[in-house]
C-alpha cells in the first residue's frame, strides 16, 4: 500500500463519511421517534403508513451505526499503520476496493470466503 498521500486521501474520505453520517442520523431522529395515535388521520392506513415509515427509519439508522463502527476501526488502523492490510488474512487489500470503500476491512478473497 502507498503510503503518505495515500493514507491522508482516505482518511479524510473516511472523515467526511464519518460526518456526513452524523449529520444525516440527527436529521432523521424525529421519524425514529415512537408513532403516536393521529385522530385526525384517516385509519388504519395512515397508521400503517408511519409505522412503516418509523421502521425503515430505524433499520435505516441501524445500518447508518453499522457504518460508523466500520469507519471508526479504518481510522484506527491508519493510526496504528494497519490500513490497507486485510484484518483476516494480513495481505494487502486491492487499492480500487480502497478507492471504492475505505472503511473495508478485508480482501476480496477473505470478504467472499
Amino acid at each position: 500500500m502507498v503510503a503518505g498521500k495515500k493514507f491522508k486521501d482516505d482518511k479524510r474520505h473516511l472523515l467526511a463519511m464519518k460526518e456526513e453520517i452524523l449529520a444525516l442520523s440527527g436529521s432523521a431522529l424525529e421519524s425514529r421517534k415512537p408513532v403516536e395515535l393521529d385522530q385526525q388521520s384517516v385509519g388504519r392506513l395512515s397508521r400503517m403508513d408511519a409505522l412503516q415509515g418509523q421502521a425503515m427509519q430505524v433499520e435505516t439508522e441501524r445500518r447508518r451505526q453499522a457504518d460508523l463502527v466500520r469507519i471508526e476501526a479504518a481510522l484506527q488502523r491508519i493510526e496504528e499503520g494497519e490500513f490497507g492490510y486485510c484484518v483476516s488474512c494480513g495481505e494487502e487489500i486491492q487499492v480500487r476496493r480502497l478507492e471504492y470503500d475505505p472503511s473495508v476491512a478485508t480482501c476480496v478473497d477473505c470478504a467472499s470466503s
